[in-house]
């Protein structure tokens, strides 16, 4: 039991981390501002960043506007997905850990809203792009960092299988009587 608590504590560490930062920062642009109002922090530039008190009833991007349920369902899926896929992470990966700790982080914050609110509060809006919150950001870092720590164990274990296949030749060779090949 204490080794399933030690190798979850992270994980339920950032992910509360995460919740916190997310709901804290919606609660204050919903208490400075009425929705669809916005103000501009730095003035100096202009319309490119501003605070929004933005009501999003659907997914990232835009996408399925009035989806509130579904994505709700989908949200509770995705978390308990992340909470079983985590236990097959080794406690040395550090980065996967970061990665589906900042997802689940992420995924409760907006499941959160959804759930009190019947939809997400967005407020940070950068030029044209899609208006998106502390959540948001999480799962994007944390599916990044995936795709990172992914990448990286797969170049370990390719890098792996070439010393093996040339410690294997370099054995082969001193059998045979023969130099071993650089």
């Amino acid at each position: 039991m204490k080794k399933i608590f030690r190798h979850n504590s992270f994980l339920l560490l950032v992910a509360a981390l995460v919740i916190a930062l997310d709901q804290w920062s919606k609660e204050l642009v919903r208490a400075a501002l009425d929705w669809n109002d916005s103000f501009q922090p730095l003035p100096s530039l202009g319309n490119f960043f501003r605070i929004v008190n933005w009501k999003n009833t659907g997914a990232a991007f835009g996408l399925f506007q009035d989806g509130n349920t579904i994505l709700a369902v989908f949200a509770l899926i995705i978390t308990v997905i992340i909470i079983v896929y985590y236990q097959s992470i080794s406690e040395k990966d550090w980065l996967a850990k970061v990665a589906l700790s900042l997802q689940l982080g992420g995924a409760i914050g907006n499941l959160i809203d959804r759930l009190t609110q019947g939809f997400v509060t967005d407020f940070l809006a950068f030029g044209n792009f899609p208006v998106f919150n502390v959540a948001d950001s999480a799962v994007t870092v944390g599916v990044a960092l995936l795709i990172l720590a992914y990448y990286l164990q797969e170049k370990r274990a390719k890098s792996a299988q070439n010393l093996a296949a040339d410690v294997g030749s370099n054995a082969e060779a001193e059998v045979s009587g023969h130099e071993p090949q650089p």
